[in-house]
Order: structure tokens, then C-alpha cells, then sequence
């Protein structure tokens, strides 16, 4: 099992991140009547698009500057790869990421942009990769996207700052790909929250941890879905007790009902996401709001084709 972070190192990382991370807005969902009890956390407004940003810098700026000289990688399908390409560039050192072949291209050249390499394999020898350790072999420091506690501790911000702006808080709604992300926010939040429910959301078509919470064991599945931020085909065993421990819910989402919400925060709330960062939502609204109360949706990230997009928007059918 992966070490879980402390709020003492959620707020360490509150500091490293502190002129890096933006302190994202909580806006609400606009609805027209004007009201709404489902509060969006933007951290598709950090500096990369995506609150990857958050760990992945935390990670990198606790490296000894000998140990970051090396130069820095990791594992992504491309908003991990940006965060660390970006915190490479801060830091003067080169970054290297493994990415799928079949990534969008805009995650790929924004890597590129930003100063990084992007390493394109198959998704079969990506995954491999991850759950045979094959980091061991790396010359470069490498940086665990899912099961490093210095990674969760960054991530675990987003968590004290949703406790901070909306202290009446019932549910909080996360994405669910490697697990990185819902371990350090569910727990910083269940250190300090105990009572509030943490609600993990993944696509139908890649549905890992909901196979692993049933079988109560770490499974694989194949995966399918325009969530291309969440498409991760198992749950490793270090962080799958953390996930079983601060998990209370798992909600599954179609991609059509991914769509819809890509499309509706795009045309009332003015807001570009991705399909894993409309996750959260679409479960939200999936849910009467008598069950889940006043709820906040991670909107994680922004990083979608212009081509891909402008078709969702154009299509009259999703409503």
C-alpha cells in the first residue's frame, strides 16, 4: 500500500505550490433559474489546464536539486506529461514523458511546447510499464503520477481549499483514472471532514475501480471512452486501499451524458473542458439533489481537440 499523506504535508505542499498553482474559483453550475446547488471547483484554470499541475510540481520542488539535475519523467495520457514538462522549464532540467500513441494531439504538442519529450508507445506497453515497475530502470528521477504520497499531498490542496470557500459542503464528486487525484483530496477532506461524502466518478466504458471495489481486490478491465484523462485499465494495489478507505460512492457516467455536460458548461457556464473534467458534473447531475446536498464537481482539466469540441457543440441531439 502507497504511504497516505498528512495534512501536515498537504500544507507543506500548500507552500511549495504557493505563486505556482492558481487558487481556483468554486462558481456554481449555472442552471436558469439562476440557482444552483452544484458548485464547480476550476482547476482547469491552472496555469497547464489541469490541476496535475498541483502534485507533479509539489513532487518535482521536493527533489534534492542533485537528484532533479538528472532530469525528471513520468507516465501520462498527456495532462501529467504537461505538468511535469512545465515544472521541468521552471526548474532548468529536462523531462521526459511515456505517453500512448494515440493521445490527443493537443496534449502531445502542448508537452513539446512547454519544453518536454513526449515518448509515444501503445497503451499496452504504457500500462505494462506502470504496473511492472518499470520505472526502477530509470535513469531520471521518475515521478509516480498515482502512487507517490508527495503527488496526493499536492493533489490534497484542492481538498483544502474546497473546505475553506464552501465550509457547508455535502459531497465532493472526483474523477477517478490512477487514483492519485481522489486519494489526496478524499484524504485531506476525511481528515479534517470526516462527515462529508467523497463521491468517485468514472466513465462506463473504463471502470476499474468500481470492478475492484466489487471483487475487493485490485482488477483490470478494458477500457473504452472519450475520458481519454481517466482511461486507466487497473487499479494498483498501493493505492487501492487508500481509494476502498476514503471512497464512499462510485458513480458511473456514459460518454453521451459526458458530451451533454461538455456542452453545457461550454454554452452557460463559458467554460472549455475536457471529458474526464466534465466527469464529476455529469455524475452530479445524474443524481437528485435530496441524495448528494450541496455538492462541488472537480473540473479537472481543459485539454481537449478544437476539432473534437467543435463537433460536441455543433451536435443539436445531445440537447
Amino acid at each position: 500500500m502507497a504511504d497516505r499523506p498528512t495534512i501536515d504535508d498537504v500544507h507543506a505542499a500548500k507552500e511549495r505550490l504557493r505563486g505556482v498553482a492558481v487558487r481556483t474559483p468554486v462558481v456554481p453550475l449555472h442552471n436558469y433559474d439562476g440557482h444552483s446547488d452544484v458548485l464547480l471547483k476550476l482547476e482547469n484554470l491552472q496555469p497547464i489546464g489541469s490541476f496535475k499541475l498541483r502534485g507533479i510540481f509539489n513532487a518535482v520542488a521536493a527533489l534534492t536539486p542533485e537528484r532533479r539535475a538528472a532530469g525528471i519523467s513520468t507516465t501520462s495520457s498527456g495532462n501529467t506529461a504537461q505538468a511535469l514538462a512545465w515544472s521541468g522549464r521552471h526548474f532548468g532540467v529536462t523531462s521526459r514523458s511515456l505517453m500512448p500513441e494515440n493521445a490527443p494531439l493537443s496534449k502531445i504538442e502542448a508537452m513539446r511546447s512547454y519544453g518536454g519529450t513526449p515518448v509515444l508507445v501503445t497503451r499496452e506497453h504504457l500500462f505494462s510499464y506502470m504496473a511492472d515497475h518499470g520505472w526502477n530502470e530509470e535513469p531520471y528521477a521518475f515521478i509516480h503520477p498515482w502512487i507517490d504520497p508527495v503527488v496526493m499531498a499536492g493533489n490534497g490542496t484542492v481538498g483544502l481549499e474546497i473546505l475553506e470557500d464552501v465550509p457547508d459542503v455535502e459531497t465532493v464528486f472526483i474523477p477517478v483514472g490512477g487514483g492519485g487525484l481522489s486519494s489526496g483530496i478524499g484524504t485531506t477532506i476525511k481528515a479534517l471532514r470526516p462527515d462529508v461524502r467523497i463521491v468517485a466518478v468514472e466513465p462506463e466504458g473504463c471502470c476499474a475501480l468500481s470492478k475492484s471495489l466489487e471483487a475487493g481486490k485490485p482488477m483490470s478491465v478494458e477500457c473504452s471512452t472519450i475520458c481519454d484523462g481517466v482511461a486507466v485499465p487497473l487499479v494498483v494495489p498501493e493505492v487501492f486501499e487508500i481509494l476502498r478507505d476514503v471512497i464512499d460512492d462510485v458513480v458511473l457516467v456514459s460518454d453521451d451524458d459526458v458530451k451533454r455536460t461538455i456542452r453545457r458548461l461550454a454554452l452557460r457556464n463559458k467554460l472549455v473542458t475536457e471529458g474526464a473534467g466534465a466527469l464529476a458534473t455529469a455524475a452530479a447531475l445524474s443524481i437528485p439533489a435530496a441524495q448528494r446536498g450541496k455538492s462541488v464537481c472537480i473540473v479537472t482539466g481543459g485539454s481537449i481537440d478544437p476539432d473534437f469540441i467543435a463537433s460536441i457543440l455543433t451536435d443539436e441531439t445531445l440537447g
